[in-house]
């Protein structure tokens, strides 16, 4: 199973746990990433404040760089993947934009591979089936909220995910590993996202909310599959009862046994070992 890569800015950054847990979950699940030849920033959370058809093309420079590999795009953060995915949306629908795009990058566009969030390949039915038969320590009586934040699964026009309001996509996988996925009402909530920049105070009363309700909802652990949701948590969470957030790759490297967890707990500010040791899982 193969698949053009676009990693991101973040990967390699702010979100470097995200990237090693899923460069080494995806190598034991035998997904092949074909890292983009020469990719670009996909602008991000600000291009499409400044200029929207700017916000457009770095990521349709992606998709004509992907298409190279004539392979589906996979993205493991949300922003990227929404941009990408709207850059591919105006790319098979927009005949005009679509040729100037050809003339300035050199490129036919094809319309041949589809863009994909990392979430979605992982909780399909054989891949799910693929993730039981990995695991090597199951995470029994750990309770995990899935937080997929406000971007991912929206607008469902586009991105097409099973239910823009309570999806349960990242519950599957959770259940696959072991643990038991609870239920609760802030799925889909917003964490701040980039506010934290420049309202921080914002950014921490939403995600002290999120994790009181995490808490409420009997949660050990938030899974979260966005660097910027992951990095609000871990960061912006007051008061002393704080939920660890862990990215869903980092769980499934967990229950896999793979030694990249090693090096990425001391990454986190709410560090998770105390719970997963309470369960017996670190």
């Amino acid at each position: 199973m193969r698949y053009a890569y676009y990693p991101g800015c973040t990967i390699e950054t702010t979100a470097v746990e995200f990237g090693r847990s899923t460069d080494a979950v995806c190598e034991a699940l035998n997904i092949e990433l074909v890292e983009i030849e020469d990719w670009n920033c996909c602008g991000a959370s600000s291009a499409h404040n400044l200029d929207h058809e700017l916000s457009l093309r770095l990521p349709g420079r992606n998709v004509g760089l992907a298409q190279k590999e004539g392979l589906d795009i996979v993205a493991p953060c949300p922003a990227c993947y929404q941009n990408v995915l709207a850059a591919d949306l105006r790319l098979r629908e927009d005949a005009v934009w679509r040729g100037e795009m050809e003339r300035m990058l050199g490129f036919t566009y094809t319309g041949q591979g589809r863009t994909r969030h990392l979430l979605e390949i992982l909780s399909e039915p054989e891949m799910l089936q693929t993730i039981r038969g990995r695991v090597k320590r199951p995470l029994t009586g750990l309770k995990v909220v899935s937080y997929y934040g406000c971007v991912l699964v929206r607008p469902p026009a586009i991105t097409g995910w099973d239910d823009p309001e309570h999806p349960v996509r990242m519950d599957r996988v959770v259940e696959a590993l072991g643990a038991e996925a609870v239920d609760w009402s802030y799925k889909v909530d917003c964490c701040g996202a980039s506010l934290t920049l420049s309202r921080g105070e914002i950014v921490g009363q939403l995600t002290t909310r999120l994790g009181q309700a995490a808490r409420e909802a009997g949660a050990d652990v938030a899974a979260c599959a966005c660097g910027i949701c992951q990095i609000n948590l871990d960061t912006r969470q007051a008061g002393e009862d704080k939920v660890p957030a862990m990215y869903i790759t980092e769980l499934m490297a967990l229950a896999f046994d793979l030694p990249v967890m090693g090096k990425l707990y001391g990454r986190h500010t709410v560090d998770p070992r105390p719970v997963l040791r309470a369960r017996g899982l670190a």
